[in-house]
């Protein structure tokens, strides 16, 4: 009898966000949601594993990973400079890409023990998470749950919604009908493929290396509004219902 796999999902929420896999010299890019290579690097950040240890990254790389786009952000554009911290000399002028309030569902599927490890180092890292780059951090938490008995497509189907509160008042008379995911491709899986470069094999510094990876684009369903329902609270609506003369 095969082993149930388990899904670990995360919130990957903040200001700004950057997700780079095509990076080079001084444009660095970002992809339209989470690589596999960033959400594997904020794992291993929280377990205290060091760049070069190639070996312990090689379990978490294994992971099947998938990403669900549920507040796509905005795409903005930034120029820095900075000086060389040994010579002193002024840097080329660089030119960045950050997504900016966008909110994502990240999952990793795998065995139990493994993730139930990276869930417990989320809720206390050794290495702070960040979203991309160390300038990115979370605005919350980053574990949003641990799934036994899962698999990664249910769980990126299933979880509600985790836009803002905000981008959800913005379109509660007018919803999306469905949500983009970008998910690995299954082992028994047939049908179209997009590759991606990154596919993590050494976070070193002196030989930072990335394959290929295959990516399935689906839609699903518009999951449940954790907001809907008598549960909902929104104290502002009150303000609305005040005299003129009261509110003055």
């Amino acid at each position: 009898m095969s082993r149930r796999t388990s899904v670990l999902a995360l919130r990957l929420a903040g200001p700004l966000q950057s997700w780079g896999a095509s990076s080079r010299f001084t444009r660095r890019t970002t992809e339209s949601a989470p690589t596999k290579s960033g959400v594997v690097g904020l794992l291993a950040a929280a377990v205290g594993i060091d760049r070069d240890d190639d070996t312990r990254l090689g379990p978490l790389a294994a992971l099947r990973f998938g990403v669900r786009i549920d507040q796509p952000g905005t795409r903005i554009r930034d120029f820095q400079k900075a000086v060389h911290p040994v010579t002193e000399k002024t840097m080329p002028l660089s030119e960045r890409f950050y997504l900016a309030d966008a909110v994502f569902v990240a999952a990793v599927e795998g065995e139990h023990p493994l993730l139930a490890e990276l869930y417990a180092a989320l809720q206390a890292p050794v290495y702070a998470p960040f979203l991309g780059r160390r300038s990115c951090p979370p605005s919350g938490p980053v574990e949003l749950g641990l799934h036994e008995n899962a698999c990664l497509e249910d769980t990126l189907k299933e979880l509600p919604w985790q836009a803002s509160g905000w981008y959800r008042r913005r379109h509660r008379h007018e919803p999306p009908d469905r949500l983009t995911v970008l998910r690995e491709k299954a082992a028994d899986e047939q049908g179209a493929t997009d590759v991606l470069r990154d596919q993590p094999i050494s976070f070193a510094a002196a030989h930072r290396r990335h394959a290929l990876r295959t990516v399935v684009t689906t839609q699903v369903p518009m999951p449940p509004d954790p907001l809907d329902g008598p549960q909902h609270h929104d104290p502002f609506e009150a303000l609305s219902e005040v005299p003129e003369e009261e509110s003055a």
